[in-house]
């Protein structure tokens, strides 16, 4: 019993490490992350790619109302995978960090400095009494110096650097199929492909318009752009994803957030 209770007060107590170095709080927090939707993000040689699976809980509900996918500045873009509401925070302290680099400095800001910037408010939620850790993860993409940037934050407020990567629910199976078919020399049609068979790897009744989120971030441009419908239906259909019309409407059935 009192080994019972102490696990317990370890398990309410973000700032109390356990006797093997834990913080469970975190650790919880992980977890919500994996309850929410997939998230894919792909470095290539000309851009990076974001990609997210937006299924919705009800056909009543408005799919443009499911955010996954933000601008923050003109040359950097962020996915997110678990609780919405802590994403939005962060997303609206991701972009003011960036208007306050651009007045101070007359510059945009670097994408590692604005992970970094994000993962230290993150880290903050660890240490501080009557707070809990923040329950999402982001993928944060961009253009520095011409060159594509894509890094990960995690709920313990660590910054991960990556070529490819997914977070949210199936992480496991996609970055398995990431790892075995990720081409270093693939060009921005190539990581969007990826972004979208990763995707329809854990999704058997195939791909919809609806159904997904896409942008890109070339280096040519380095501009944020959210593809439309009907880019999104001209990749599935090239790509042979696209699901059918009956497939579609089971799918629709089944959705959860």
């Amino acid at each position: 019993m009192q080994g019972q209770n102490q696990q317990q007060a370890y398990d309410r107590g973000i700032t109390i490490f356990s006797p093997d170095g834990r913080l469970y709080q975190v650790e919880y927090a992980r977890e919500a992350v994996k309850r929410g939707t997939a998230s894919i993000g792909v470095r290539t040689t000309d851009g990076v790619v974001l990609a997210v699976d937006k299924r919705i809980r009800s056909p009543l509900m408005e799919r443009d109302s499911v955010e996954k996918i933000h601008k923050a500045d003109d040359h950097i873009g962020i996915a997110s995978a678990g609780h919405v509401a802590d994403a939005r925070q962060l997303i609206d302290f991701a972009r003011r960090r960036t208007q306050i680099n651009e007045l101070r400095y007359g510059e945009p800001i670097a994408v590692e400095t604005l992970t970094k910037e994000v993962t230290d408010y993150i880290q903050q939620y660890t240490q501080v009494g009557g707070a809990r850790p923040f329950g999402v993860a982001l993928i944060i993409a961009g253009i520095a110096d011409g060159e594509p940037k894509l890094y990960e934050t995690d709920p313990s407020g660590t910054p991960y650097e990556w070529k490819a990567l997914a977070v949210g629910s199936d992480r496991g199976d996609i970055r398995e199929y990431l790892e075995e078919h990720y081409d270093e020399d693939a060009d921005l049609d190539g990581g969007i492909e990826l972004a979208l068979e990763g995707l329809a790897s854990v999704n058997d009744d195939g791909l919809t318009p609806e159904g997904i989120g896409m942008a890109t971030i070339d280096t040519e441009t380095e501009s944020f752009h959210t593809l439309s419908e009907d880019e999104k239906l001209e990749y599935l259909e090239t790509f042979d994803l696209l699901a059918s019309d009956d497939e579609a409407d089971e799918a629709d059935e089944d959705d959860e957030e």
